[in-house]
């Protein structure tokens, strides 16, 4: 299992805000969005030399958002009622108390790690946050989303945040067979990476490239999600070599990788469209196969080196 101290998850708390018990929803403007899974997607190939990329991790790339959620079968662009002022769920009580500080522990040490990166390019990290939410969800410029679009980051300059809903960590077990924290925290730092690309470029870039090349635009959201997936790895590596400060207890167990290589195939356009009963069919992929998934993640996290994370070229 992932391990981290209470003083990590205590750093992270900050950065998580849990809409649980307030009907998961919170008043927002309406707009577009970027996630794990499924929909419409932005990207781009060829041609764009993303100059702030470029210095920082030596890449020439486009760059993209990865999900729409605009275009997404849950997605609802209209506003939701006022929830009140519903109590938060009591930690106490709560089923979901471990994985909550799960999250924010993951939310602490992901961040911390790119902030390192950034550091070392000269540059200044910009935070991005958590918002864990039930049935649905308003953003702040990527309009509405119920738990049925899966986790989801929103690229909304007024936002630029993390979206999920708890359900999904059981359905990514029942339903795709991948159990086990290592697979949430792969979630969590596929979507930071997400926001690795909308602080950096990429996801303007990629964007622009789709509305110059259209018939290429699936191809594109590929390669953004595979360099998401890379950028996941890279933090696995980072943690993978690093222990607890409380116990000294490594913060990757011997069998978490084999957890997040199970979860980056689950998500795989080929496997999610075998599990519906549907046709396998590439054309329509967003995020790319099983097998590609696999090996950008194992990229990351055998390297720990972003450079190593440019799948445009």
């Amino acid at each position: 299992m992932v391990r981290f101290d209470k003083s990590t998850s205590d750093k992270g708390e900050k950065y998580v805000r849990d809409l649980r018990g307030q009907g998961g929803r919170r008043r927002r403007s309406s707009g577009g969005g970027g996630g794990l899974g499924g929909g419409k997607a932005v990207g781009g190939l060829g041609g764009i030399i993303l100059l702030i990329l470029g210095a920082f991790f030596g890449l020439d790339l486009g760059g993209g958002s990865g999900f729409d959620i605009e275009n997404a079968p849950n997605f609802d662009g209209g506003q939701v009622p006022a929830s009140g002022e519903a109590p938060v769920i009591d930690p106490a009580q709560d089923p979901d108390a471990d994985t909550v500080a799960l999250m924010k522990g993951l939310m602490f040490d992901v961040q911390d790690t790119w902030a390192q990166y950034f550091d070392q390019a000269g540059l200044n990290y910009t935070e991005t946050s958590l918002t864990i939410f039930e049935d649905s969800v308003d953003t702040n410029g990527c309009g509405r989303a119920t738990s049925g679009v899966g986790p989801f980051y929103c690229p909304a300059p007024g936002d630029m945040g993390v979206y999920v809903d708890l359900g999904f960590y059981d359905e990514l077990s029942t339903r795709f067979g991948a159990p086990g924290d290592f697979a949430q925290a792969y979630v969590i730092a596929h979507e930071i990476g997400h926001h690795i690309q909308a602080i950096t470029g990429i996801s303007d870039g990629v964007k622009d490239a789709q509305g110059q090349d259209p018939s290429n635009k699936n191809e594109y959201s590929i390669r953004q999600e595979l360099q998401a997936d890379c950028f996941a790895g890279v933090w696995a590596h980072s943690a993978n070599a690093r222990q607890t400060r409380d116990t000294g207890q490594d913060i990757i167990q011997p069998n978490d990788i084999e957890e997040g290589l199970a979860a980056a195939a689950s998500v795989g356009d080929d496997r999610i469209q075998e599990q519906a009963g549907m046709r396998i069919d590439p054309h329509t992929w967003t995020h790319g196969s099983s097998e590609q998934r696999i090996e950008w993640f194992t990229r990351g996290f055998e390297t720990g080196d972003p450079e190593k994370c440019d799948t445009f070229s």
